[in-house]
């Protein structure tokens, strides 16, 4: 059974997969909370179908700075960078 990481990850059981695999615990945290991921041929979204918002929280969520005085281009280019 998976240890639970409390309410910061969604998918506790994915989570500690992708640790034991070596994915470093911001990736796997990513991963693990993505509802998407873990579905066989699942995928995001792409990027320029989202509002700036949705960017501004996903570039949040995965703790990329100067967020907020970036254009909905930049949070792209930051989000693909990283």
């Amino acid at each position: 059974m998976a240890k639970d990481h409390g309410p910061q990850i969604k998918n506790d059981e994915q989570y500690e997969e992708l640790r034991d695999k070596g994915v470093s615990k911001e990736k796997a945290a990513r991963i693990a909370n993505d509802p998407k991921s873990g579905k066989k041929g699942g995928h995001a979204d792409e990027y320029e179908e989202r509002t700036k918002e949705e960017l501004y929280k996903k570039a949040k969520e995965v703790g990329i700075e100067g967020r907020s005085e970036m254009t909905k281009k930049e949070l792209i280019k930051a989000l693909r960078n990283r």
